[in-house]
């Protein structure tokens, strides 16, 4: 199912968190919230328009980490149903596609239910304080040409990163939804 994210609630607080990548690493959420901020990205294999994105949000993630932005994604997907979404598939897809972030798995899916997420992708960018500021998408490729794209997270978290305010226009992110169980 085809799934638009919601509007960006300015200054939402972001719940804690602590979850593991496949590896069996564990990230806490307020110990990667840096001076420049945090993008939580809900992700996952299996959906076409996180495959089409893959290789641009890795390029653009690492850019903005190399800008001292933090970057964690998450799958909150049922993987026991959704097997292309298992810890072992997720392993393979980061280093296919060259995630230098911390992919985690959200087993039991309270992460994914405590933001609220509703789509792969869906993009959650923060300030320092832990204030959502940003909701919306990669780019505006689409499914598209992503030649002359207009790079909407990347612009944002800098923004954010600068100022702690996010922009006032953002075009929500569109994706499959996430497998509940």
């Amino acid at each position: 199912m085809l799934l638009d994210t919601p509007i960006c609630d300015f200054g939402w607080k972001a719940p804690d968190f602590t979850l593991q990548d496949p590896d069996g690493n564990s990230f806490t959420m307020s110990q990667q919230l840096g001076e420049k901020g945090l993008l939580i990205a809900f992700i996952c294999n299996h959906c076409p328009y996180v495959q089409t994105i893959a290789e641009r949000f890795a390029t653009d993630t690492s850019e903005l980490m190399g800008e001292g932005i933090n970057v964690l994604a998450v799958m909150s997907n049922d993987y026991q149903h959704v097997q292309a979404d298992s810890p072992a598939n997720m392993k393979r897809f980061a280093e296919r596609h060259r995630f230098a972030f911390p992919y985690l798995v959200d087993k039991d899916q309270s992460v994914g239910r405590a933001y609220g997420a509703v789509c792969t992708p869906d993009f959650f960018g923060f300030n320092k304080d832990g204030e959502l500021q940003y909701r919306g998408r990669l780019d505006d490729a689409k499914m598209g040409d992503p030649a002359n794209r207009t790079r909407e997270l990347v612009d944002a978290m800098r923004r954010i990163a600068d100022t702690g305010d996010g922009p006032l226009q953002q075009t929500p992110s569109m994706g499959c939804s996430i497998k509940w169980r």
